[in-house]
Parts: C-alpha cells; sequence; structure tokens
C-alpha cells in the first residue's frame, strides 16, 4: 500500500492532469489538506513537498504552492471576466507559473487631452492627465504580450513614478484606495503580417494575435484605466468566467470573431 501523502499527492497531480487545477491556481494549502483528508501536519507538508518534487507545483513563500504551467511551446491560458487574474497582473501570473518575466518600454509618457474606447458597445473616456505607458513583455526571453495602458492621474497622481513591472490594479486598490466596481473586456481576432507597422513580435509569416480591450471602472461612468494588449495567438488560450461576482457588480465580456 502506497504511503499516504502519495495517494493524496498523486490525485492532486490527476486533477492537474485534468484540468481541474489550472497553471496559476493554487494548490490546497496544508490547512485544507489537513481538514480534507483528517491528516497530520507533517503529511500534508509531505504531499505539498511530492507536487512540487515533481514538477506539477512551486511553492511561493508567504503565498502559497501553484501549479506550474508545463503545456508545450510556452502557451499560456489566461481568464477573462476574473478579477483574481486581474489583480494578480502579468509579471506576478508568469512567475507563478515559473516562467522568469521581462518588461522592455517602448513608451512612457503622459498624454495633456486624454483617451477613449469603444469597448462592449459602449465610449469609455479618461480625461486627461493621462499617463500613457506601452511595453512589450516576455516570458522566459519570448515576447507574448504588447501592451498599451492608459491610465487617469487625476484618480491616480504620480503613479507614473512607479515600476511598470507592479500590477496596477493592486495599486489602484491599495495605494490609492479605488474601489473597483467593474471591468469591461472585449476579445478580438486579426490576422498579422510581417510587414505590419504593429509587429512587434519580429514574426515572419502571417499570424493570429489576440486584441484585449478592457476598461476598468471605479464608478458608474469613472474610469481608471483603459487597456489596448495584442496576445501571440500560437503562444495563449483564452477562457471565460461567465458573470463573476465583485463587490455586487458584475464584470462584462465580449467575444469579436473579425476585428472592426
Amino acid at each position: 500500500m502506497l504511503p499516504k501523502f502519495i495517494s493524496i499527492s498523486e490525485t492532486i497531480i490527476d486533477r492537474i492532469k485534468k484540468g481541474e487545477l489550472l497553471p496559476g491556481d493554487k494548490v490546497p494549502s496544508e490547512n485544507e489538506l489537513i481538514s480534507t483528508y483528517q491528516i497530520s501536519n507533517t503529511t500534508a507538508r509531505k504531499c505539498l513537498l511530492e507536487i512540487e518534487s515533481k514538477g506539477w507545483a512551486r511553492r511561493i513563500k508567504g503565498k502559497g504552492t501553484y501549479v506550474l504551467n508545463r503545456t508545450a511551446e510556452h502557451q499560456l491560458l489566461r481568464t477573462l471576466g476574473s478579477i483574481d487574474s486581474t489583480r494578480k497582473g502579468f509579471d506576478e501570473s508568469l512567475k507563478i507559473e515559473g516562467f522568469t518575466p521581462k518588461n522592455i518600454i517602448l513608451e512612457k509618457t503622459i498624454l495633456l487631452d486624454g483617451i477613449s474606447s469603444d469597448i462592449v458597445g459602449k465610449h469609455f473616456i479618461i480625461e486627461g492627465p493621462v499617463l500613457k505607458i506601452h511595453q512589450l513583455r516576455y516570458a522566459d526571453d519570448i515576447l507574448m504580450k504588447d501592451e498599451t495602458r492608459y491610465i487617469s492621474l487625476k484618480l491616480c497622481p504620480k503613479i507614473d513614478r512607479l515600476p511598470t513591472e507592479i500590477s496596477y490594479f493592486k495599486t489602484y486598490e491599495s495605494d490609492y484606495g479605488i474601489k473597483i466596481t467593474d471591468v469591461k473586456q472585449t476579445l478580438s481576432v486579426d490576422i498579422m503580417g510581417p510587414e505590419s507597422a504593429l509587429n512587434n513580435f519580429d514574426i515572419d509569416k502571417q499570424t493570429a494575435v489576440f486584441i484585449l480591450d478592457s476598461a476598468i471602472l471605479c464608478g458608474k461612468d469613472k474610469v481608471v484605466e483603459i487597456e489596448r494588449s495584442y496576445y501571440r495567438g500560437d503562444k495563449y488560450k483564452f477562457a471565460i468566467i461567465a458573470n463573476p461576482e465583485y463587490n455586487s457588480s458584475v464584470s462584462s465580456f465580449n467575444l469579436d470573431k473579425n476585428k472592426d
């Protein structure tokens, strides 16, 4: 008969293989294992060490144990409509999955006249001044995301002085005391060619790209951030959470098969 910590760890690894626990998801904690399986602290600790030693998860000190990304060719799964996923931010999500993030800033400037964007059929506006950050985001030296973010400097003064690898969502909440009420997102698909002026991926053939437009709201018509990002179609999969709850509000998500 297998030791108890082995059988329990294999049960959790099987959940990972089946997709019940996805890359970046938190593995049950020691206390959760103790409660679920009626085991000792020592056995629970051995379970987590076994899962980690087999390469299925990684322990991050002070945070917990997270499922690693073992997909081929660095393919990443991202969840739309998830406040928790948005709160983590790009760099933290990659670290949790076992990748090394890197960011290259192409532009960081202040726009005095503001910015606007059409998302889920509605026009969203941030009045100036607005911080514009355009950066390329890498996982293990592979360019994954071409991101342009616009942030209200009226709502977040001096945020331009902070490093760009932070989770901006967390910063809005913790540093500026902003209560996020909604996240609007539209995902579309386009074909990007080598000759495209938007091709920062250095692709040498026509490649599908995901285009994510989003707006983060902190009131009925108050927008703290607008984002437009390009994701490599061969490196990403997107999952959708329907009707997620966040402070009694519902995030909106729309999928366009073709970009207008």
